[in-house]
């Protein structure tokens, strides 16, 4: 099948890669569908510390969604149908309960900008592109999408995104807050595996518990639910990761974590 989502694996490190360069890595209705079923994969594999999404080739991270496919899967009663797709790709990733990180060269670019949004950290190459072009195409933007997206930059800035359906460039993106820095495109994956890995080296448990507490705290304060946060860093306490951390610094030694 053309256009796929792989993944691979780096030590600690996994990627998930966007492979489908003859769309600039375009996704289509099978490679949304795959976003669930590999993000949970990785999501229960101890070994794996840090996700990397990002896309094959030089000229995308994701173009966005696989226009081809439209006019016969996103008209009429089927559109809400592949809406709902998207939406269960981009509430999977949200549910990723280890760091995520998109690693963005070339095009990020409507579908692609939302699944870069829902990482936790986002680097970019120089030559990188962002931009929703939704009202150029006279679609309607999911509503869960539209939400992130103005809890990311702030609704002024999204509705600017949004409205104009104007192409930013790296260092417009990074004013915005969109990503957190810009690096030159051949110093981007080495970057980007620098960060990965130090992150890599840090205690699972209480990256999984500030990670949760911060999605708790992006919710109304009515629909939080403080108590899995505080189980989470409860957890943290009682964890051989906790005595490890504690005698490794009193060691003056690195500390080994096993998630445990």
């Amino acid at each position: 099948m053309s256009g796929i989502i792989r993944i691979e694996r780096a030590g600690a490190l996994a990627y998930l890669i966007f492979d489908h360069p003859e769309r600039r890595n375009a996704l289509n209705q099978h490679m949304w569908r795959q976003v669930p079923e590999l993000t949970a994969e990785l999501d229960a594999d101890p070994s794996v510390r840090v996700i990397v999404m990002r896309g094959v080739g030089e000229e995308a991270f994701v173009s966005g969604a696989d226009i081809s496919e439209f006019s016969k899967l996103r008209s009429g009663d089927a559109a809400a149908q592949y809406d709902a797709e998207n939406v269960r790709a981009f509430a999977a990733l949200h549910a990723v309960q280890k760091p995520v990180i998109a690693l963005i060269h070339g095009f990020c670019i409507g579908g692609g900008l939302a699944l870069a949004s829902c990482a936790d950290l986002r680097y970019a190459a120089n030559d990188a592109i962002f931009a929703v072009p939704a009202t150029r195409l006279g679609l309607g933007y999911p509503y869960s999408a539209a939400q992130h997206l103005v809890r990311l930059l702030g609704h002024a800035h999204a509705k600017e995104l949004f409205f104009t359906a104007r192409r930013y460039q790296a260092q417009d993106a990074l004013r915005l807050g969109l990503i957190h820095e810009v690096v030159e495109k051949s110093q981007l994956e080495a970057r980007v595996q620098k960060v990965a890995e130090e992150i890599a080296d840090n205690a699972p448990l209480t990256l999984r518990a500030f990670k949760l507490s911060a999605a708790e705290l992006l919710k109304p304060a009515d629909e939080r639910n403080a108590g899995a946060a505080e189980a989470a860093i409860a957890a943290c306490y009682a964890s051989a990761d906790y005595r490890e951390g504690v005698q490794a610094f009193l060691d003056k030694r690195r500390p080994k974590f096993s998630g445990h």
